[in-house]
């Protein structure tokens, strides 16, 4: 089975509220920031969410 060593964890922030999640990325494959559209369950909607420092 694969390891998996290069994945980090990050934390996503709603552009909408202050709603955070987390998640992985590969910082190799993927150098940009990150934005998804995920659900909010604060505003019971889906909304963006953009990668937090």
């Amino acid at each position: 089975m694969a390891k998996k060593k290069n994945r980090q964890p990050i934390t996503l922030e709603s552009t909408e509220s202050k709603y955070r999640t987390t998640t992985v990325k590969n910082p190799k494959n993927t150098t940009a920031r990150l934005e998804l559209k995920k659900y909010d369950p604060t505003l019971r909607k889906h909304v963006m969410f953009k990668e937090k420092k």
